[in-house]
């Protein structure tokens, strides 16, 4: 097969190809949310193949792969890794206008030098070529990442993480700064069939008995500090949708009291709950000065038969469809009121919530500081060519695109940062298409500085970094 990894890749004009090579494509990476392991960053981990490397784990090209009729032993199954690359190599082509078949070439050719599409014709020397590659100490956790020019990435996790693989990285000699983001999830989704495991650990690890809700409310509390005292200053939540169902603290101490015997909520007091529990922890956020995140919108674990097969994150969820402007307005607006709401990024996963998020940000950018609210980048199903460039669109027409902090690959993937590459090329496209309409001046000193601020400076700004 051929190439269609070049030079001016997605730039279809000269204006955008000015733009992306003069103004964007050397800017390091600022990747503020992603899900590596920092495990494998602390012990600079080394791989055996592409398939460990690139494969495992990547729950997007799974779903590509069974949605191909590829069986689950070739998946996540007992077969050889090179077995299963072969089955991925097979897939590949037939993923045409899904995002995997840009991303994946570029993949293959930023990190293996490969600019052949991978095709069955092809599998065994790719991945013969990419065996030696990787063998050789240029493809550690480490030096791949060095590769791509990040500044710094931030990684998720629990409060009850101990947070020693972070630990090692800082008191290495990695040029990259690595942080950490806190994520309360689990403390929060009390309808979750193992809430009360959960909460019997976050007591253990913070050694606070937690009997009721201040004794919760306590040890998060804790928890924060000790992630805040480590230097993390971002939060991040993957909620359906933020609820706002207020009560008086009474009856919320009932309902924890409630679950922590078995009983089973009513969905008034899962809400009740929730809302309490999310205003306490932002007002926490805004006392230290952190950056708080939201990810609203997925519809996870389907398909109950692979859940309790794989777990969850192994490719079995979805958008959903809920209803998030009221309640997401009135919770906002109630840190607000109290002077509470610290800087915030709003993700959405359903694309008919692109105008409303568009707009909500604009209720609560007060003027304090430049983007204090963010929409942040087209999100999972949306980080791909049309649905950034419909966030990049909305964003525009209803806010102010100079403003935003650009893309992140809220990724588990080592090889996922190319994205940057993908996005910034995007960008520069969109505004190259306008000059050449004649709908934006042709300055290409002003625009280029409204680029590198999108990529780059932005974000650096935004995080104090």
């Amino acid at each position: 097969m051929g190439k269609l990894i070049h030079r001016n890749f997605l730039l279809q004009n000269r204006y955008a190809e000015h733009l992306y090579h003069d103004f964007a494509k050397s800017l390091p990476i600022i990747d503020y949310h992603n899900h590596l392991s920092p495990k494998s960053i602390a012990e600079d981990q080394h791989y055996k193949n592409i398939y460990e490397i690139w494969i495992s784990g990547d729950h997007y090209k799974w779903r590509a792969m069974r949605t191909y009729g590829v069986d689950e032993k070739y998946i996540t199954g007992a077969s050889s890794d090179e077995e299963k690359f072969n089955e991925w190599a097979k897939t590949l082509p037939y993923t045409l206008r899904n995002p995997l078949y840009h991303w994946s070439q570029l993949e293959l050719a930023r990190y293996f030098d490969e600019f052949e599409l991978l095709s069955p014709a092809n599998s065994k020397r790719v991945y013969n070529k990419t065996l030696s590659q990787i063998q050789d100490n240029d493809f550690s956790t480490r030096k791949l990442l060095t590769r791509m020019n990040i500044e710094s990435l931030c990684t998720t996790e629990d409060p009850t993480d101990s947070l020693e693989h972070h630990r090692k990285i800082a008191k290495s000699n990695f040029s990259i700064k690595v942080s950490t983001a806190f994520r309360p999830d689990k403390s929060i989704l009390i309808d979750s069939s193992d809430y009360n495991s959960y909460i019997d650990l976050l007591s253990e690890i913070s050694e606070i008995e937690i009997a009721t809700y201040n004794d919760l409310l306590e040890a998060l509390d804790k928890r924060l500090s000790f992630f805040h005292d480590f230097g993390c200053r971002l939060s991040d939540h993957g909620l359906k949708r933020i609820p706002f169902k207020i009560t008086d603290i009474e009856t919320i101490k009932q309902i924890f009291a409630k679950r922590r015997s078995g009983d089973t909520l009513s969905q008034l007091e899962l809400e009740q709950f929730q809302t309490s529990l999310l205003l306490f922890l932002s007002e926490k956020y805004s006392e230290k000065g952190w950056v708080q995140q939201f990810h609203l919108g997925a519809m996870r674990n389907n398909n109950t038969r692979m859940f309790k097969k794989l777990g969850p994150d192994t490719g079995w969820d979805s958008i959903g469809n809920y209803s998030v402007a009221d309640d997401l307005s009135r919770f906002l607006d109630q840190l607000d009121q109290n002077n509470k709401l610290t800087k915030t990024i709003l993700y959405n996963l359903n694309p008919s919530d692109n105008e409303m998020m568009a707009t909500m940000i604009g209720n609560f950018n007060d003027g304090s500081l430049k983007g204090k609210i963010q929409w942040g980048s087209g999100w999972w199903f949306m980080d791909q060519l049309d649905g950034m460039t419909d966030q990049i669109n909305t964003l525009s027409n209803m806010g102010l695109i100079s403003c935003f902090i650009g893309m992140v690959t809220d990724s588990r993937s080592l090889l996922s940062f190319p994205r940057h590459e993908y996005f910034r090329r995007m960008l520069c496209n969109i505004f190259g298409q306008e000059i050449e309409k004649g709908l934006l001046p042709n300055d290409p000193k002003w625009i280029g500085k409204i680029i590198s601020d999108i990529c780059y400076h932005n974000a650096k700004d935004y995080f104090n970094y």
